[in-house]
């Protein structure tokens, strides 16, 4: 049993196996479910910024996590309080909930929004960057979902969004290993609803589609750099070029769609289980979902401009 103003803690074996115990923080009216409290992941820039922002907006305390916190200046001007966490550092990601449980007294939103894209043909990308785009990707938002959840089981209620992508209901060329994470994401989340319904917490994907942020020239500039030497060559020059592509970026969504979508879900009674939104999101996987496997192949082919 719990003592009142006292919440479940999760702590890792020498092995890394999660196991529980209790630790407590103080019980003040804050703690009693006056204050909501938000904490968003990958905050410093593009929907992880404009998320935190929409949270403040609808009255909730919001921690912005990120690794670096100089970046997260403009947010804590603002009154969103900055959080330096490393999602593939175990010991970052306790001591941030730690804090927010001490200041506040509960988490009731979680924003799984870490994340970036390492694009590359699967023969070519070393198996050392895969490995750590699964550790960002995947086994950072099962962590500190592993550390929030008991504490929305002991309050009986909360909110886990997990920032997937229409990448993980669709595959693209050169994208393997960043569609592998989606997927994964897409896969924990459905156990991750089912596990928690009962105790109150709901789970929710949310699936962008072509957003107008640094992902794309980051995960152009990743790409390029397996260029050398590579039997790909060709089909990495179209893929980056497409990600570059100004007349693409024009049309891509801004990252605010995103945040008013977290918006509606941390305000509706029941929200949906899964939000597809963005430039193509529907239309794209709508397609995957119809198309036979060849054909949605020489669709996304001739959207890279190559056939074969």
């Amino acid at each position: 049993m719990l003592a009142r103003g006292s919440a479940l803690m999760t702590t890792t074996t020498p092995t890394g196996v999660p196991t529980a115990s209790t630790k407590t923080f103080p019980a003040s009216a804050a703690n009693r479910g006056a204050t909501r409290t938000a904490l968003v992941t990958g905050a410093s820039s593009g929907i992880g910024e404009d998320t935190a922002r929409k949270l403040q907006a609808l009255g909730y305390v919001v921690y912005g996590a990120a690794r670096r916190t100089d970046r997260l200046q403009a947010l804590a001007t603002d009154g969103i309080r900055p959080l330096t966490m490393d999602v593939t550092d175990d010991a970052s990601m306790t001591a941030g909930v730690d804090r927010i449980l001490e200041e506040t007294g509960r988490i009731d939103v979680l924003v799984n929004n870490a994340g970036y894209g390492s694009h590359g043909a699967i023969e070519d990308v070393p198996i050392d960057e895969a490995r750590r785009q699964f550790e960002v990707n995947v086994f950072g938002l099962a962590r500190l979902t592993q550390l929030v959840s008991p504490h929305m089981r002991a309050q009986g209620s909360g909110t886990i969004i997990n920032i997937s992508s229409i990448g993980g209901r669709l595959t693209t060329p050169l994208g393997g290993w960043y569609h592998a994470t989606k997927y994964a994401v897409e896969a924990l989340s459905d156990a991750l609803r089912m596990e928690l319904r009962p105790f109150g917490i709901d789970v929710v994907v949310v699936e962008p589609g072509a957003i107008r942020t640094a992902w794309w020239s980051i995960a152009a500039d990743h790409l390029e750099a397996t260029a050398e030497g590579s039997a790909y060559a060709d089909q990495i020059r179209a893929v980056a070029g497409a990600m570059r592509s100004e007349s693409n970026q024009r049309r891509f969504s801004p990252p605010v769609v995103i945040a008013r979508t977290i918006g509606k879900i941390v305000t509706a009674r029941h929200p949906r289980t899964r939000y597809a939104v963005g430039f193509m999101a529907g239309p794209l996987i709508a397609a995957r979902r119809i198309l036979p496997d060849r054909a949605f192949d020489q669709l996304i082919g001739a959207a890279f401009g190559f056939r074969r």
